[in-house]
């Protein structure tokens, strides 16, 4: 299970809460992540800074303690970014 990808988007998109709603896409999330996982990142990481790296470890170690939008929300990310990833080669 890889959430390094998503649980820095959840972070930045967490710290970034002030941020107009135009910017829909975060350097490192989206708007879906931080709305379906902000609640998880408070319940089971939220004593860790968003850029701790430790994060990534925590959302892993908790994977199925999150709430199930959250799990679809991740997935969703990464497909995409595979996605993304995948036109470059």
């Amino acid at each position: 299970m890889a959430l390094k990808l998503t649980t820095f988007a959840l972070a930045l998109g967490i710290a970034a809460l002030s941020v107009p709603a135009a910017a829909q896409q975060t350097r490192r999330g989206n708007e879906t992540l931080k709305k379906y996982c902000t609640g998880d990142y408070l319940n089971y990481c939220g004593n860790l800074a968003p850029e701790d790296p430790a994060l990534d470890a925590c959302f892993e170690r908790n994977w199925n303690s999150l709430s199930e939008n959250c799990r679809r929300a991740i997935d969703a990310y990464q497909a995409q970014q595979g996605a993304k990833g995948n036109k470059r080669g």
